[in-house]
């Protein structure tokens, strides 16, 4: 480490869903270059690190406290120029970014993020779906149900579902029931479509599950889908079979903008 600096800089990466492949290139090169890794082992595939330099310190966080992983950060960031905290997805979305960064804030070391793909991105992928659609939503909401974690005033699922946009729905798999209620509430019937992406982009462990409002509990059971899933309830679902989409206007013959003139 310079001598010019306490302390190197601890890296906040994104490792993706869960293919290694799906990592960026500016995480990737991180690896290569860290000193030392602290990674999610529940969450992020081991296959992560075999950029990693032989003499890299690398320890799993699975089985560490909030405190004692950022204790491990700072004791690092003394002795290496590139420390790396590497998580599942992407570290803004459901991730102990801010709990993690405050700690090495007080302690002076500079930290930095670099963004990874999510599992809702992942699972709309492995699915073939889109998100959003001429006429149909141009909204997409992230969100989970209440468990342990409190949901704030204003946001419990049927609210949101109130909107009928697209729902990706994080860390309630096993909370399917509070799902449904949610959506029931909602006004959303037994017939709206429901997708299950279990382990997006897992080589050899992604498993897609559809299904409706009134029938994906039951196939998810079948299925022994119970950990790691994202669910995404959309009035999206399904439109490759549509026999009729409303296009986008930016890429319509009688559509004019500073590329391209309306031909029609």
């Amino acid at each position: 480490m310079s001598t010019a600096t306490k302390y190197g800089t601890v890296w906040f990466v994104g490792a993706g869903p869960g293919d290694p492949d799906l990592i960026t290139v500016k995480g990737r090169g991180l690896v290569e270059r860290a000193g030392a890794i602290l990674y999610a082992g529940s969450l992020v595939s081991e296959a992560a690190m075999r950029w990693a330099p032989a003499s890299c310190d690398i320890a799993d966080s699975k089985d560490m406290t909030l405190e004692q992983m950022s204790a491990w950060l700072i004791e690092r960031a003394a002795r290496h120029e590139v420390v790396l905290r590497l998580q599942t997805g992407d570290p803004a979305l459901y991730g102990t970014l801010i709990e993690l960064v405050q700690p090495l804030d007080a302690a002076g070391i500079p930290v930095a993020v670099v963004p990874g793909v999510s599992s809702a991105m992942a699972s709309a992928a492995a699915a073939v779906e889109s998100f959003t659609l001429p006429e149909v939503t141009q909204t997409t909401i992230f969100t989970r149900v209440e468990g342990r974690t409190p949901m704030p005033a204003g946001e419990s699922l049927r609210e949101l579902a109130a909107h009928r946009c697209t729902l990706c729905i994080f860390l309630s798999i096993t909370l399917l029931q509070k799902v449904e209620v949610g959506l029931r509430e909602a006004g959303w019937p037994d017939d709206a479509p429901v997708l299950v992406v279990h382990k997006a982009s897992w080589p050899g462990e992604e498993r897609i599950v559809r299904g409706t409002l009134a029938t994906i509990k039951q196939r998810c059971r079948e299925a022994g889908i119970v950990s790691q899933a994202m669910v995404i309830a959309s009035p999206t679902l399904g439109a490759r079979g549509w026999p009729e989409l409303a296009k986008s206007r930016l890429y319509d013959a009688s559509f004019t903008h500073r590329f391209r003139k309306a031909s029609a």
